[in-house]
C-alpha cells in the first residue's frame, strides 16, 4: 500500500532481506540473545487484517564521486581541526580539503600526544598539549583572522573547550556530546562568540528529527495506544544510547507511546552486527544503524522507521556545512550568535 520513498542514487536501500526487524513479542523488552533483523517474522494478525509498513529508510555510504562536484579553488575560511588524530577528526580535515577550505597546520590533543604530528591527506599537523592551548590559540588567531575551529574531542572536554573558544573569541563548530550543556551555552551567550553547537552533525538525520519533532507537536496522541520497539547498532567502542535515538523516542512521547529509553535494544557485538543487522564488515568500526517499530494495541496495523549511516562522512560533510554557515554569520556581523543544525538547514546553502 505504502511506496519506498525515491532515495538519490549516491544512497543505498537495504533490500527485503537485510531490512532489520522487530519482533513483535508481548513484551518491548527484547530477549538477550537478540533477534535476526534479517529475517521478517510472519504476522499473527488474520489474512483481513491491514498491515501498513511505511518504510522511511534513510541510508548513507561515503561516495567519491561526489568530490567531483565540488569547488577546486581554496576559499578564506581557516578552521582548526582538535583531536585531529581521530577518525573524526581525519573524516572532516579530508572533507575541509573536498570543499576548499584551508586547515591550519596545528590542533589540540592529550598530553601524550604533545609535540606528535599527524599526516592527514597533504596536511601536516602539530598537535599541542593541554598547557600550550590558549598561548597557541590566541597565535592562530592573530595569524588567521578569520579562524573557526572544529570541535569533535570527548565529552568531558566539552565545558573547558567551550570556555577557552570563548576567552580567546574565536567562533566554533561543537559536535562532541556530554558536558554541562546549560553551562555550555551560557558560556557562549555571556561570551558573545559565534557558535554552533549540535550533538548530531548529519543534514539529513537532522531533517529527519526536525520532521519527527513537527509531526509530535501538532498531532500530539496520534499513536496513543501504540507499543513502540527500537533497536540502535553502533561500533562496539559506543556504550551509551545514541542522542538520535533518545530524540526520536521522545518524539513517539509525545504522540502518546509509552516507552522507556532502558528499553531500547543495544546492538554492540560485531558477529551480531553481521549477521543479525547487516552492517557491512568494513564499517563495524564506524556505523549507526537505527529501527523503530510502532504496533497498534490489535496487532494489525505497524509503522518502521529505519535510518543506517555507515561511516563518518555524513558527519564530517555536515560539520563543513556548518563552517561554511558560521563564516558567513561571522562576516555578516549577525546579531544571533547561537546556532545548531536546525539552523544550518534552514539556511539552504549547502552543498
Amino acid at each position: 500500500m505504502a511506496s519506498m520513498l525515491k532515495l538519490p542514487a549516491n544512497c543505498v536501500v537495504f533490500q527485503q532481506q537485510r531490512r532489520a526487524v522487530l519482533a513483535r513479542a508481548g513484551t518491548s523488552r527484547l530477549d538477550a540473545t537478540g533477534f535476526n533483523w534479517k529475517q521478517r517474522v510472519s504476522s499473527s494478525s488474520s489474512s483481513s487484517a491491514m498491515n501498513m509498513i511505511p518504510k522511511m529508510s534513510i541510508s548513507a555510504i561515503p561516495n567519491q564521486s561526489l568530490d567531483k562536484s565540488l569547488p577546486k579553488n581554496k576559499i578564506d575560511i581557516p578552521i582548526m581541526v582538535n583531536s585531529c588524530s581521530g577518525k573524526m577528526g581525519k573524516a572532516i580535515i579530508q572533507a575541509a580539503d573536498s570543499a576548499g577550505l584551508s586547515v591550519v597546520p596545528a590542533s589540540f590533543g592529550s598530553a601524550e600526544e604533545s609535540g606528535q604530528t599527524v599526516q592527514v591527506g597533504a596536511n601536516e599537523i602539530l598537535i599541542h598539549g593541554p598547557s600550550e592551548r590558549e598561548r597557541t590559540l590566541a597565535s592562530l588567531l592573530e595569524k588567521y583572522p578569520n579562524l573557526i575551529v572544529v570541535d569533535f574531542t570527548v565529552p568531558s572536554a566539552v565545558n573547558d573547550n567551550a570556555e577557552l573558544y570563548c576567552k580567546v573569541g574565536v567562533p566554533f563548530v561543537m559536535g562532541t556530546t556530554g558536558g554541562d550543556r546549560d553551562r555550555l551555552y551560557k558560556t557562549v551567550e555571556d561570551s558573545q562568540v559565534y557558535a554552533v553547537i549540535s550533538p548530531q552533525m548529519g543534514k539529513q538525520v537532522v531533517a529527519f528529527l526536525a520532521a519527527m519533532e513537527i509531526m509530535a507537536t501538532q498531532f500530539p496522541g496520534a499513536f496513543s495506544g501504540y507499543s513502540l520497539q527500537v533497536m540502535e547498532s553502533h561500533q562496539a567502542s559506543k556504550v551509551d544510547t545514541s542522542g538520535t535515538a533518545k530524540a526520536v523516542i521522545s518524539c513517539f512521547q509525545k504522540l502518546g507511546v509509552s516507552f522507556d529509553t532502558e528499553q531500547v535494544q543495544l546492538v554492540r557485538d560485531p558477529q551480531q552486527q553481521l549477521e543479525m543487522v547487516g552492517v557491512p564488515e568494513e564499517h563495524l568500526s564506524g556505523h549507526a544503524f537505527h529501527m523503530y517499530h510502532l504496533s497498534s494495541p490489535d496487532e494489525t496495523v505497524s509503522f518502521e522507521f529505519q535510518h543506517n549511516v555507515c561511516g563518518r562522512s555524513i558527519y564530517a560533510e555536515g560539520t563543513i556545512d556548518s563552517v561554511i554557515f558560521l563564516a558567513k554569520k561571522v562576516h555578516s556581523k549577525a546579531e544571533k550568535r547561537l546556532y545548531n543544525m536546525i539552523d544550518v538547514l534552514r539556511e539552504g546553502n549547502m552543498r
